[in-house]
């Protein structure tokens, strides 16, 4: 058995009126099409609208201005109100809508709607009173339209909480690190990369020219460079009042000797001190020599309060200018940078783990002494813990 679906069917809800009419005593003055004023009696009022009859005919969907009034305690209420025509008919009745009405009036004609439906006495006390409490909420949001942005809002929206999440870590990070330097790590005053070498010094007053390249080996007696030197520096106090004749002294300053510096050992040039065509005094090192197998150090000075941070056995950490990683050493020798009077820094020689170039003699270094709490250290509290 089929039943037929009746298409034509409309639920009392969706044809019910929208506000409650309620017949009571008012008036509505308003301005007329040709900008006169009319009054006329209201047949029946809703919190959308009313009825009334006018004088004279209005158009359908033209908005007119007009007060709409009560009696209320034998006193006179107006209410200043916009409404527009919806319907006419021949008789002169029309249905007029409310249009723009302020929240206030709003409160007031559902309080003089509601108390006549109840057979409530309206007293002006309650209109004040309605009129100073807050009679609307704000309206509840669509859970599908949230706020009402796209996914590309969402997305920035989700991208400006995580970068200032991020940069509040950050900061965090940085304040904790901050803290964790000042309590936990010695930093060095000054750090350099030392070779325990031989000095090879200038015998004469004069220029140098280089025999060697950086870093080249020389075995014991080879050349390192050669250097000239005027004549009459050579003579100088050898020679007698009859050779100190201005004819004489121009010809030896004119003559040049030249001579040749030899490696005292099989070394390593770490440095050299004078460039190629410069002139250098007597007694000034022109190079650095490094033993072959000499592996280089770290010496390096701190402040006197810090002694107890840097004995010998300390770990520390250091790194050498021009290097990208870091390098682990121990600390060898403690002593007072001046032996013989009372300093105010201790100088320290740093072992490395790994061996260091000779190469790097002379670099500067960056040395920290941490001494905070590591993993390590707490995996090794908990186990005597028993954890």
């Amino acid at each position: 058995m089929s039943t037929a679906i009746n298409t034509n069917v409309v639920h009392e809800s969706e044809a019910q009126r929208q506000f409650a009419r309620v017949r009571m005593p008012a008036k509505i003055r308003f301005i007329g099409p040709n900008r006169e004023t009319l009054e006329a009696r209201v047949d029946d009022l809703s919190a959308g609208g009313f009825s009334f009859v006018s004088p004279k005919p209005l158009v359908e969907g033209q908005l007119y201005r007009g007060r709409l009034m009560f009696v209320v305690d034998n006193l006179g209420l107006g209410m200043d109100v916009q409404f527009q025509a919806r319907s006419t008919d021949n008789d002169g009745r029309v249905g007029a809508q409310f249009q723009n009405l302020e929240p206030a009036d709003i409160s007031t004609l559902r309080h003089l709607i509601t108390s006549h439906m109840s057979g409530e006495l309206v007293t002006m006390g309650d209109l004040l009173g309605t009129l100073q409490r807050e009679n609307f909420t704000k309206a509840r949001k669509d859970k599908k339209l949230a706020d009402g942005r796209g996914f590309l809002g969402r997305a920035s929206a989700v991208g400006f909480s995580l970068g200032v999440f991020i940069v509040g870590v950050a900061a965090f990070g940085y304040v904790l690190k901050s803290i964790y330097g000042a309590y936990f790590v010695t930093h060095a005053e000054a750090a350099v990369v030392s070779v325990p070498g031989t000095n090879i010094t200038m015998p004469r007053d004069g220029t140098v020219s280089s025999l060697i390249g950086p870093n080249g080996v020389a075995a014991k007696g080879a050349p390192l460079a050669s250097f000239s030197t005027s004549m009459l520096d050579v003579l100088k106090g050898h020679l007698e009042e009859a050779d100190l004749t201005p004819e004489k002294v121009t010809e030896l300053f004119g003559k040049q000797m030249t001579g040749t510096l030899t490696s005292p050992c099989d070394c390593v040039v770490s440095q050299q001190l004078v460039a190629n065509g410069q002139y250098a005094s007597k007694g000034d090192v022109i190079f650095t020599l490094a033993p072959r197998d000499a592996t280089a150090g770290v010496d390096a000075r701190f402040a006197y309060s810090d002694f107890q941070h840097v004995r010998p056995g300390a770990r520390v950490t250091f790194h050498v200018s021009g290097e990208d990683t870091d390098r682990e050493g121990t600390i060898v020798s403690s002593t007072p940078l001046k032996q013989d009077e009372l300093s105010s820094d201790i100088r320290v020689t740093i072992k490395p783990d790994e061996a260091l170039p000779s190469s790097l003699a002379g670099r500067p270094v960056e040395v920290a002494n941490d001494r905070g709490p590591s993993l390590d250290w707490l995996i090794n509290k908990a186990v005597a813990r028993g954890f």
